[in-house]
């Protein structure tokens, strides 16, 4: 779905669209489709263009079957610890890559298991990944389990990369740097390798454990 908004500000016009589609501004994406600035018979405006994802023209959700005993008992494993939570659900295949299995979690506590910024999946996602590891066999290499739900893990990720180009943006006209939110090994990864064609900036990891930050400095700093 595509749809206009115009306001006086950037900000007013992208609030615009968030009462209107009522979505959050990381929900979708905005294109500047026109500035106009302040004149002595008009006042300043922009027009943005909102894109938003259907549903019904996305990618869609595929049930694959099981594929061998290693990937029904850990769907079963993850299905057993979210009704132990107390928010049952049934856990089906999604995708199926090299050394990677996707299960997708539908229930109608999803926004419970999920979790703020999806911290109780990825423990979901830990657990099972260490079960699979225990029952794979010595010989071979256990494949990695990737959790979703509500396609959750995809809006993150566009969500990480916008909030990640918009911040080095704000560095770079501050020639400073700036620490973000603590975030799991993946989401770091996706701010390295998304802004690691911009040649202002720099990052690095700060912190100790599973959650660290992503410190973004301008390259002309003395961080």
């Amino acid at each position: 779905m595509i749809k206009e908004f115009e306001g006086k500000t950037e900000k007013e016009a992208i609030s615009k669209a968030v009462s209107e589609l009522g979505l959050q501004q990381d929900e979708f994406d905005v294109e500047i489709l026109e500035t106009v600035s302040n004149g002595i018979f008009k006042r300043g405006s922009v027009k943005i263009r909102v894109h938003v994802e259907d549903e019904s023209t996305g990618v869609p959700h595929q049930k694959i079957d099981f594929e061998g005993d290693l990937e029904k008992e850990t769907a079963v494993f993850v299905t057993n610890i979210i009704e132990k939570m107390g928010y049952p659900g049934s856990v089906s295949v999604n995708f199926r890559d090299e050394r990677k299995i996707g299960l997708d979690i539908k229930s109608e506590h999803s926004a419970i298991l999920i979790g703020k910024k999806g911290k109780n999946m990825d423990a979901i996602q830990l657990l099972a990944n260490v079960y699979l590891g225990k029952i794979t066999p010595s010989d071979e290499k256990p494949a990695r389990v990737i959790i979703d739900s509500e396609n959750y893990r995809r809006r993150r990720e566009d969500s990480i990369v916008r909030m990640a180009r918009k911040t080095a943006e704000q560095v770079c006209r501050s020639k400073n740097s700036k620490l973000l939110e603590p975030m799991n090994p993946f989401e770091r990864r996706l701010i390295h390798t998304a802004l690691n064609d911009m040649n202002d900036v720099i990052t690095k990891s700060e912190g100790d454990g599973l959650y660290k930050q992503v410190r973004i400095i301008y390259k002309g700093s003395r961080e």
